[in-house]
C-alpha cells in the first residue's frame, strides 16, 4: 500500500481490527499489513522487574516524560542498521500524536533521550509499537514508567506486536490470535485515559507498585 492511500482513520480502523503496517526497510516507500497468528502481550498485572533495573531506577538519576518529545522518540527507535520504520509510518504517527492518539514515553538522564518507547492509545488498549536504548535499560525504564501509568490509567491490554527474549525477560507471553482479538473487543469497549493522571516522578514509587502486583 502506498502512502497516498494510507490515512490516520484508515490506521486507528487498522489497529481496531486487529493488524498493524510495517515496512521492508526504511527506504521501502510501500507498507504491508502484518495479522499474526500468535501475538505478543504483556499482562499489565505480570510485568517483570529485575533486581538490577529496580536498583537502576531507585538511583535517581533517570526522570521519565510522557508525549515530550515524540518526534526524538521515534526517530531513537529508527535509529539502527534495519528498520521497519519509513517515512510514510513516521508521518503518520506524528500526524496521530498531534492528534491524541499516539504517545511516547521517554526516559532522559538530566536533559540527555537515554531511551524511550511509542504506540498508539484506543479504548482501554495500548499498541506498543517499538522502543529504544541509548544506555543501559533505557528501554526497560520506558516499559516500566509505561505500564505503571497505563494501569494506573485504567488500560487493560498492552499489546507488543511480537513477543522477544528481551520483552519475555519483562513478563511479555505469546496468546492466540483469537484470543487476542477477544480481549482486543473488550478493551476497545472500555474508557480509558492516558492523561487521567499526571506520569509519576518518583521511581520509587514506580518500582515499589509493580513489584506489589507482578
Amino acid at each position: 500500500m502506498s502512502d497516498r492511500s494510507l490515512t490516520p482513520d484508515l490506521l486507528l480502523a487498522a489497529y481496531a481490527a486487529g493488524v498493524f503496517p510495517m515496512a521492508e526497510t526504511r527506504d521501502d516507500p510501500e507498507i504491508f499489513w502484518v495479522d499474526p497468528q500468535e501475538r505478543g502481550v504483556i499482562p499489565l498485572n505480570g510485568f517483570h522487574i529485575s533486581r538490577s533495573l529496580a536498583r537502576r531506577m531507585r538511583g535517581g538519576a533517570y526522570h521519565a516524560t510522557l508525549d515530550h518529545g515524540f518526534e526524538n522518540v521515534i526517530d531513537g527507535c529508527a535509529d539502527r542498521d534495519e528498520t521497519w520504520i519509513n517515512d510514510t509510518i513516521r508521518g503518520l504517527m506524528t500526524q496521530l500524536h498531534a492528534l491524541g492518539a499516539a504517545h511516547a514515553f521517554a526516559i532522559w538522564r538530566d536533559d540527555a533521550l537515554v531511551g524511550g518507547m511509542y504506540g498508539l492509545a484506543l479504548g482501554g488498549a495500548f499498541f506498543g509499537e517499538s522502543m529504544f536504548s541509548r544506555e543501559t535499560d533505557g528501554s526497560k525504564m520506558a516499559l516500566t514508567w509505561a505500564v505503571d501509568h497505563l494501569r494506573r490509567c485504567g488500560f487493560t491490554l498492552f499489546d507488543t506486536q511480537f513477543l522477544t527474549p528481551h520483552l519475555a525477560s519483562l513478563g511479555a507471553i505469546e496468546i492466540p490470535r483469537a484470543m487476542y482479538r477477544a480481549q482486543l473487543a473488550r478493551a476497545l469497549d472500555q474508557r480509558a485515559d492516558i492523561h487521567r493522571f499526571s506520569l509519576e516522578s518518583d521511581p520509587q514509587a514506580v518500582v515499589q507498585r509493580i513489584t506489589q502486583t507482578s
